[in-house]
């Protein structure tokens, strides 16, 4: 009988050449994570992602010692024998084996450097006193410092909580795991791959990079054999800050936002409850406010008085080039640019006819709006071509806005103002209903900017929106499937709640808007809308719609990396 199992793969290492122009040091802490997951290791070295947890936080705190440097430590020529010596948070790095190492606690006695590496929690009790990342980690340690002529035989994990050392000998065993690593993520890099999402693996529940990683969602659309468990993310208590004051000033003293008008202080917010600012109007930030809002990567987003979004304020920007040099690629190409677009256009109508069916009104069945608007859904798969899609979303939005005034509440008294609503128009919108469409079509279009720039994707690189200047044709291409129940779904509340009444707006040259305390009821009810939780219609596990907007711009990005077989849509039922 012929031998079934499969050929061995062998491991070929990858020599690093003496450094030169911007080829980067390997950190010894990414050689850890790769150990640890190879997929992390991408994430965070090649993609550049990042996500603090509670237990990075309690890392961080358990380093506030050792994260205090020391004035200096002697060469390894420098060293006295017979003298004991400690040096804290020294980096050390090697050209000649391309890694660099940050090194927690250097202890010398007798000639010997011993590497201690600070760690949280208790020490583990497995066979080798520790688990492999962190051994590894400590080995690279231990091969800088004898790049650097130290004799270093063995180091140390100190485990904070039970105030435990473990002792880790460098022996040959460990040098040859710690060479697989470094050769491992050296190799991944080079390739540009992301490399396959671990299965059911109990290591994804406590990573801090679970919710942007995806794994349970990206096996599932794969290969639908394993339902997603909860997507455990740390709840962000952080909530945009509105300011729409006329010339109010927005200015930072000590750890808050202070806003204030004529120089008058009227509100403070603590800068770490605060998600991103948006400002309405002449609203003025002071420079150092503003670099500190960047340092923090708060973003600021800036809209006309009327609620126009115009643009958005960030730091340095996300580090992923990878994903938008994907992004730049599919979007040049024709059947990837209608393919998405089909499938955002049925998405779009599908939750056309759920807002219409939960909020119908009128004596007629709704069956009458349902089943051309399912019949159009189907049609926009079989689209030739984006115009002719454009044609189809048309017909589409014309019988659902034809049928709005039968989703909206109507008062009692007939000699009551009511909101009454016609048709669909904008630039400028001509009656309260498309005001408040119009204001809340601007504010998700900004939060899907955030969103969009907070994962490394380009929100003004659009596939079935073609690229304008100044148009962010991304965000406005994945915001489709949820104008109908986010922004209409929010301005329907408001009215039939009778949160905004007619007499919250102003009339000036034939264009309506929200006045400031009218929107700031709506602002109010957007918000609320965007913090509601709701079962997610593909992998049934509960999440709030801010949330659910990050989990689709991660699985676009998936999509684009090639990753997915195409891009699943939102759509409620």
């Amino acid at each position: 009988m012929a031998d079934e199992r499969p050929p061995i793969q062998l491991e070929l290492p990858l020599p690093f050449p003496e450094l030169s122009g911007d080829m980067p040091l390997l950190p010894a802490r990414m050689i850890n994570e790769y150990q640890y997951c190879p997929r992390l290791a991408y994430l965070e070295w090649v993609q550049g992602e990042w996500a603090a947890s509670a237990d990075t936080v309690e890392g961080d705190h358990a380093h506030r010692r050792v994260d205090k440097p020391s004035k200096s430590f002697p060469e390894a020529d420098e060293l006295d024998d017979a003298e004991k010596l400690h040096g804290r948070s020294i980096t050390l790095s090697s050209n000649r084996l391309g890694l660099i190492a940050k090194l927690d606690l250097i202890e010398a006695e007798d000639g010997v450097v011993t590497p201690i590496d600070y760690k949280r929690g208790k020490r583990p009790h497995v066979a080798r006193g520790a688990y492999d990342p962190e051994r590894v980690q400590l080995c690279v340690q231990g091969m800088v410092l004898q790049e650097h002529g130290y004799v270093c035989e063995e180091g140390a994990l100190y485990f904070v909580q039970s105030r435990e050392r473990v002792r880790v000998a460098f022996d040959e065993e460990l040098k040859q795991l710690t060479a697989n690593a470094i050769n491992g993520l050296r190799l991944i890099a080079a390739g540009g791959h992301i490399p396959e999402p671990l299965q059911d693996s109990p290591k994804c529940s406590g990573c801090s990079l679970v919710g942007i990683c995806l794994p349970d969602e990206v096996n599932y659309l794969r290969h639908a054999d394993l339902e997603p468990r909860p997507l455990a993310v740390m709840r962000d208590e952080a909530l945009p800050v509105y300011v729409q004051a006329w010339k109010a000033k927005i200015g930072k003293k000590g750890e808050e936002l202070e806003i204030s008008i004529d120089d008058e202080k009227v509100q403070t917010a603590r800068l770490v409850d605060t998600s991103q600012v948006v400002v309405m109007g002449n609203v003025y930030i002071t420079t150092p406010c503003l670099q500190d809002l960047m340092k923090r990567e708060i973003p600021v987003s800036w809209h006309s008085h009327g609620g126009w979004f115009v643009g958005h304020t960030i730091g340095t920007g996300h580090k992923n080039v990878e994903l938008r040099t994907a992004q730049y690629k599919a979007s040049f190409d024709d059947k990837t640019c209608l393919a998405i677009a089909r499938n955002l256009v049925r998405a779009k109508i599908q939750n056309c006819r759920t807002q219409a069916r939960r909020n119908w009104r009128a004596d007629e069945p709704v069956e009458l709006l349902l089943e051309p608007l399912k019949s159009l859904a189907d049609k926009s798969q079989r689209a030739a071509d984006l115009p002719q899609l454009l044609g189809i979303e048309g017909a589409a939005a014309a019988l659902y806005f034809g049928a709005f005034d039968k989703l909206i509440k109507k008062p009692d008294d007939s000699k009551q103002m009511s909101f009454d609503f016609n048709t669909r128009n904008r630039r400028p919108p001509t009656d309260p209903v498309n005001a408040l469409l119009s204001f809340a079509y601007a504010m998700l279009v900004r939060t899907w900017t955030m969103n969009l720039s907070a994962v490394g994707l380009d929100p003004y690189r659009g596939f079935y929106h073609q690229p304008r200047y100044g148009r962010p044709a991304l965000a406005l291409d994945l915001m489709e499937p949820f104008r109908p129940i986010i922004a209409d779904s929010t301005v329907l509340q408001v009215i039939n709640n009778g949160e905004v009444r007619p007499t919250d707006f102003i009339c000036a040259a034939g264009s309506v808007a929200l006045n400031e305390d009218g929107r700031k009821r709506f602002i109010t009810a957007f918000e609320r809308r965007l913090s509601q939780e709701v079962t997610h219609p593909i992998f049934g596990y509960k999440a709030n719609y801010r949330q659910v907007f990050e989990i689709q711009a991660r699985l676009f990005g998936r999509y684009l990396l090639g990753e997915l077989p195409e891009y699943p849509n939102f759509t409620t039922r």
